[in-house]
């Protein structure tokens, strides 16, 4: 088991990037009409469609925390706060990179009666897509994603290093936002003790934007170990909610949330029967 010292340093370097990112420049030409509709606020829609789609032009910080209830054998509560930074790089007039970091800062319960809870950072996922800057009727992005084996208990994380493709494909209509966003990935390196890792992720998104900002939204994660028997393959939630963009001084900010039961869990593996899914994201348009 890590010391409090160890176990804060690699929360301690995530919010630093997250900062940095937030400092960096985003490609220009979605600078202005992303400001533009944070400064307007009859465009608050504008912005809420920006928040709401995974390869915009945009910089922003989300602070998603998910509570899980029923959790494993005992029934108790699991807690994953993902701190989520997004930062688009312009590698030409034509083409953007997504960069999407995922740090997970996880409470797990106990799974053995008498081993007590365990907190720490969980392994960090970093994805990048290559997305058209000019974006049409259809918008997508395409790259890779990595997980790095960062967790700071063993009971945290995999300690496999995995990999594989990730594609985002979306359209926004009118008021919607309707998209979907998969990975699979393949564990390459790493503890041999441990099980590979053979998982396919798939959230689809589906967001209706209302006046001032409002918007109702469903995104459930999806997911599969293949690797696992037929009954313990799939999780598959059910659920939505509520958010809205809004100004804490001069600061754009995305609140959002949402309630989410797990309709296909694992019969024999640790899994929750529902979530409550909080997130707040700060918005740097330029």
């Amino acid at each position: 088991m890590r010391t409090t010292a160890e176990l804060a340093r690699p929360l301690r370097r995530a919010l630093s990037l997250a900062v940095a990112l937030a400092a960096a420049p985003a490609p220009a030409a979605a600078q202005q009409e992303i400001a533009e509709a944070a400064e307007n606020p009859a465009a608050a829609q504008a912005l809420a469609k920006a928040a709401q789609n995974p390869v915009a032009a945009m910089i922003s910080v989300p602070f998603q925390n998910n509570t899980n209830f029923g959790y494993g054998p005992g029934g108790d509560t699991q807690n994953v706060l993902n701190v989520q930074p997004v930062w688009p790089l312009s590698l030409s007039e034509r083409w953007n990179v997504i960069t999407r970091t995922i740090v997970p800062v996880l409470y797990q319960p106990e799974l053995v009666a008498g081993s007590g809870g365990t907190f720490g950072i969980s392994d960090i996922n970093e994805t990048l897509f290559l997305s058209p800057a000019a974006a049409g009727r259809v918008i997508w992005g395409l790259g890779p994603t990595v997980t790095f084996p960062t967790a700071t208990d063993d009971l945290l994380g995999s300690e496999k290093w995995s990999a594989g493709p990730a594609l985002v494909v979306l359209t926004m209509p009118g008021k919607w936002v309707l998209g979907v966003l998969a990975n699979n990935q393949w564990s390459f390196a790493g503890d041999d003790a441990r099980p590979d890792v053979n998982a396919f992720l798939l959230q689809y998104f589906v967001n209706y934007n209302l006046q001032q900002g409002w918007y109702l939204t469903s995104s459930p994660v999806n997911t599969a170990s293949w690797d696992a028997d037929s009954e313990d393959r799939w999780t598959v939630p059910l659920g939505g909610g509520v958010g809205k963009i809004f100004r804490a001084g001069r600061q754009p900010m995305n609140a959002q949330a949402g309630v989410y039961f797990n309709a296909v869990k694992p019969d024999d593996l640790p899994t929750a029967d529902w979530t409550l899914r909080l997130q707040l994201q700060l918005l740097f348009p330029k």
